[in-house]
């Protein structure tokens, strides 16, 4: 079977959408033909395909040899070049921004990733219908779309989260992690939020967290904003690290004992979904390391801690730090919740993962 694989977000982006569309293609590629589509425009030069591939395989820490990049008009094209070219595949399967075409593939899956909550005109309405398939990233995506669009969503299928290749650590450190892109514009990871939370953890605990530090790791798509934040972490034990190899990231997460995430801060997320975290991937690879997440109350974070983990979540800086100094301070309970996250991170383990990718492709 010929299955093509289209992201507008591809290639420009680097984040956890992008890493599940990647884990997906590769996992059917041990199977079947797999093609991800690249907009014409970036594939002038011969060298160009080996680039886009090279910056993927180091952001996903493994190798794409049984998957092909192929020149596309999905982006740009014409409803009959579109149609034309589709026509060539068995499968489509498209990660959508929000907008819709009519795919000649003989079998076509929409994966939905973002909360969206505008209502879709009649034209939208029969293109969304020709989509035989459609699946969200989280049940609380889902749950949005289903409203919103007025359609079924047929299958959650979450992200997946390696536990061979991200192993708990053995040897913690005193920091608070984080982890996201650097940007103003919907879901934002308000690492200006976590900065200012640290800044009073530390004001208000200086002798007891005297040699604790935060880390913050990420891309960056806006650099006006990597500045903001540089300038609020003076004086402060913060680091932050841009453009970290896989292997790099995962050693941190093994290092920090405490995880913290606030996407979605002041937002009413009935209002605003598109402004929370729409899953959280990052949540669970450092729980995966043995990290113990204190995260925000919104969004596929709830849906990541779940009943067994709901006492880590936050609504108001000052819950954060009230749970963050108990851990600091409570081995016991710091090694009871530890375990906790530890087993509850096997819900995203590759077994779910592909009992639910090949229910999709059968």
């Amino acid at each position: 079977m010929k299955v093509l694989f289209y992201s507008p977000y591809i290639p420009d982006h680097f984040g956890g959408g992008e890493k599940h569309i990647f884990d997906i293609a590769t996992t059917v590629a041990q199977k079947h033909q797999v093609f991800i589509a690249i907009p014409h425009n970036y594939l002038s030069r011969e060298s160009d395909e080996k680039s886009i591939r090279e910056k993927y395989e180091e952001f996903l820490n493994y190798k794409l040899n049984n998957i092909k990049f192929i020149s596309s008009i999905l982006k740009t094209g014409s409803v009959f070049e579109k149609l034309k070219e589709t026509k060539e595949f068995d499968y489509l399967y498209y990660a959508t921004d929000g907008s819709f075409f009519i795919s000649a593939a003989k079998k076509n899956n929409l994966h939905i990733q973002i909360p969206f909550t505008n209502k879709l005109n009649i034209l939208n309405k029969i293109k969304l219908n020709t989509w035989q398939i459609k699946n969200t990233n989280s049940e609380f995506t889902k749950q949005v779309i289903e409203k919103s669009w007025n359609t079924k969503i047929n299958y959650v299928h979450h992200p997946l989260v390696s536990l061979e290749e991200i192993m708990p650590g053995n040897n913690k450190e005193n920091i608070i992690l984080h982890v996201g892109r650097f940007f103003k514009q919907l879901h934002s990871k308000r690492q200006d939020v976590i900065v200012t939370m640290f800044k009073n953890l530390i004001d208000q605990n200086k002798t007891e967290l005297k040699d604790w530090k935060l880390v913050l790791v990420g891309k960056v798509e806006d650099q006006e904003y990597l500045d903001q934040i540089i300038e609020l972490a003076k004086g402060y034990p913060i680091e932050i690290k841009i453009d970290l190899q896989r292997k790099e990231l995962i050693e941190l997460y093994q290092k920090a004992k405490i995880y913290w995430h606030a996407t979605g801060y002041q937002v009413d997320e009935d209002i605003n979904p598109e402004k929370v975290e729409h899953f959280g991937i990052s949540t669970i690879e450092a729980m995966a390391a043995g990290c113990v997440p204190i995260v925000i109350n919104k969004g596929g974070q709830k849906e990541i801690l779940g009943n067994d983990l709901k006492e880590l979540l936050w609504n108001t800086p000052e819950d954060c730090l009230d749970i963050s100094k108990r851990m600091i301070n409570d081995q016991k309970q710091y090694n009871k919740y530890q375990e906790t996250s530890l087993s509850r991170v096997n819900k995203f383990s590759k077994q779910e993962f592909d009992k639910v990718l090949w229910e999709m492709f059968k």
